[in-house]
């Protein structure tokens, strides 16, 4: 097949939604498909260089998110590269820019569109004039106008597709959490040693939160926990890993609560070598409730690290054996399972992380997805046939 994935955002931008794309488009150039980005020009990206089946459009920041762009014209362009490359069927992964321009393309070329609904947006709100314009009754209405004449959506998990559902959408909705690749995270000796360069003892113990550091992802709550934490472990240490909005005020915090020297903000790292992070910590813990699926909670169980993360239906499911973390609600709550989890961090059965890992591997996930794509095509053929049919 010839796939074409329209995004907003792709490497070397840094997001989960990119990090998505880049598995994506490898387990289905495993499996013999050619894959072909659509996304955004980026400022890290020189105009001349060559980015093999990569093709960007002019764009700007956009409005908010000035680490994200938007496309402001390529709508024609990228029909005529669509058609020159026989395109079989166009995956979205954005509602915006480049999402439009996917299904201009689509409908134009007449071939299926599906589209992955990576994001919450009802959690972002705060970031337009602070909530106070946008409302959760105008995310309802920009979902369902995008979602309108798709012919099939991806749901990376129970939460997006309950969501989806109760906003009303018609389009068929598969739950197909995104994949990771596992042996990235095996332990490698060549890594790097990540304690020796923060000057963090090896038998200390350390938790490590890695994501955008957004006001969403809450780790604000994080941090106030460890400070109550240190009470009982007074030799541990917390690292956030990241950069985003809410850097310079979680920095303050820590500073503001004399935790300078154990709380450690390390800014964004390079792609590869965010497992040897994992690897270097004890436990992994979040308290973000924003999340769609939690790509860096299947990350540090890949790493074999346990984890502590807030509560919600995916986390529940989750983390059902105890033996891999625990979900929290409260601080009360997350204290004491940070506690509980970094004296007992070793995961001893394997058997249930396994069976886990397997679900959520990037092989299932590519195979999942092309099995979405064959069933779109073939309902797509039947029903043009049909109105064909009631036409004649």
């Amino acid at each position: 097949m010839n796939i074409g994935l329209f995004t907003d955002t792709y490497f070397p931008q840094v997001s989960g939604v990119a990090t998505s794309i880049k598995t994506l488009r490898h387990e289905l150039e495993k499996q013999g498909h050619q894959v072909y980005i659509f996304t955004t020009t980026d400022p890290h990206v020189e105009k001349d260089v060559y980015e093999r089946n990569i093709f960007r459009f002019p764009s700007v920041p956009f409005v908010s998110f000035t680490d994200r762009r938007i496309a402001f014209r390529g709508l024609l362009h990228a029909y005529q590269l669509a058609k020159e490359l026989n395109l079989d069927i166009v995956h979205t992964q954005t509602e915006f820019s480049m999402g439009l321009i996917g299904k201009f393309v689509a409908r134009a070329m007449k071939i299926p569109c599906i589209h992955t609904y990576h994001t919450m947006y009802e959690d972002y709100l705060h970031y337009v004039a602070n909530g106070k314009i946008l409302k959760p009754v105008h995310v309802k209405q920009m979902t369902l106008a995008f979602c309108s004449h798709l012919d099939g959506v991806v749901a990376p998990s129970e939460r997006v597709i309950d969501t989806l559902q109760g906003y009303g959408v018609k389009a068929p909705i598969r739950v197909i959490p995104t994949g990771i690749d596992l042996e990235q995270y095996e332990p490698d000796e060549a890594e790097l040693n990540v304690r020796e360069k923060y000057h963090i003892p090896a038998d200390a113990p350390m938790m490590l939160s890695l994501s955008r550091v957004a006001y969403e992802k809450n780790i604000k709550e994080v941090i106030d926990g460890f400070a109550t934490l240190l009470k009982k472990l007074p030799n541990a240490y917390l690292m956030i890993v990241g950069d985003g909005p809410a850097k310079e005020t979680l920095e303050q915090q820590a500073h503001d609560l004399n935790l300078d020297e154990q709380v450690i903000f390390t800014g964004e790292i390079n792609n590869n070598e965010v497992a040897a992070f994992y690897h270097a910590t004890n436990l992994f813990v979040s308290a973000s409730d924003s999340e769609s699926q939690g790509l860096t909670y299947i990350e540090a169980l890949a790493s074999d690290k346990k984890i502590v993360v807030k509560s919600s239906p995916y986390t529940d499911d989750l983390l059902q054996n105890a033996e891999l973390g625990a979900t929290f609600k409260t601080q009360a709550e997350m204290v004491e399972k940070m506690i509980y989890y970094l004296k007992h961090d070793k995961i001893g059965d394997h058997t249930g992380l396994n069976q886990t890992l397997k679900e959520v591997s990037s092989e299932t996930f590519g195979e999942k997805i092309v099995d979405f794509y064959h069933d779109t095509q073939l309902n797509y053929e039947e029903n043009h046939e049909r109105s064909a049919d009631i036409g004649n």
